[in-house]
């Protein structure tokens, strides 16, 4: 039988997407795939929803932050995660009993808001910016607006899901995408982290089941449609067209 050779035995492992450090009671899960912005490439989405499942009730939270100027550039239109992968990980993202706190210093776009709506806590810095952009690719924020619309400002979600506006910190805020607007995320976090730390597990999970019952539900009633409405959107031609256009760097067929 011939050998095999040193080709047949190299194997390029992809780099790790999302890293995991902790400190006095807080496990910190930061995503770190530059390559891409942070892209909710099935890696990534695979390697958070992991993470996230390891954390158990010593720990008092998980803060998601990101590595580099983009906290997360909404689906990788070059491979995206499975939609309903996804969107497991968003529901685990509501449903886990520890409170999972969003530091964001840097832009968020698309699916990394349905991230963001996800959290139970979440504070931005001056320097991000927010959109939800699937319109202008002739898709729409569907499997996110469960854990999005039982929580925005109706107006405001009318709004920017169909223009696709970007809006600063201080208007995700006003519209209830965001907690806090701070000049220094870290400042503003420390009194929720020490009030974290502070609480006691069962105080946590039972407190959390109370805010998050809602958003649970939306859920339990529309995944299956939501992932079916996704789904149809990403195979049509309309949607073949938009991520082509982004891709090449030029305007959809469609735009006046």
């Amino acid at each position: 039988m011939p050998r095999p050779t040193e080709e047949e035995h190299h194997v390029t492992l992809a780099p790790q997407t999302v890293r995991t450090a902790h400190d006095r009671g807080v496990t910190t899960l930061t995503l770190d795939s530059p390559v891409n912005r942070n892209a909710l490439s099935a890696q990534l989405v695979g390697e958070l929803a992991e993470a996230l499942a390891a954390v158990d009730d010593s720990v008092r939270a998980v803060v998601l932050t990101h590595t580099g100027n983009t906290f997360c550039a909404g689906a990788d239109l070059t491979g995206p995660a499975d939609p309903a992968a996804f969107v497991a990980l968003l529901r685990a993202v509501v449903a886990h009993p520890v409170p999972v706190v969003a530091r964001v210093t840097g832009h968020a776009r698309a699916g990394g808001l349905g991230l963001l709506g996800s959290c139970d806590i979440a504070v931005a810095g001056p320097a991000a910016t927010f959109a939800f952009t699937e319109s202008r690719l002739g898709l729409a924020p569907a499997v996110i607006s469960m854990p999005l619309l039982p929580r925005m400002d109706p107006r405001a979600a009318g709004r920017y899901y169909l223009t696709g506006e970007r809006f600063d910190a201080a208007e995700a805020a006003r519209t209830g995408l965001i907690t806090e607007a701070a000049d220094d995320v870290d400042d503003a976090l420390a009194p929720v982290l020490d009030g974290l730390r502070r609480a006691s597990p069962q105080g946590l999970a039972a407190s959390k089941s109370l805010v998050t019952a809602t958003v649970l539900e939306d859920f339990d009633r529309n995944t299956e449609a939501l992932i079916a409405r996704s789904a149809a959107l990403f195979a049509s031609a309309e949607a073949r067209e938009g991520v082509q256009a982004f891709l090449e760097r030029r305007e959809p067929a469609w735009v006046l």
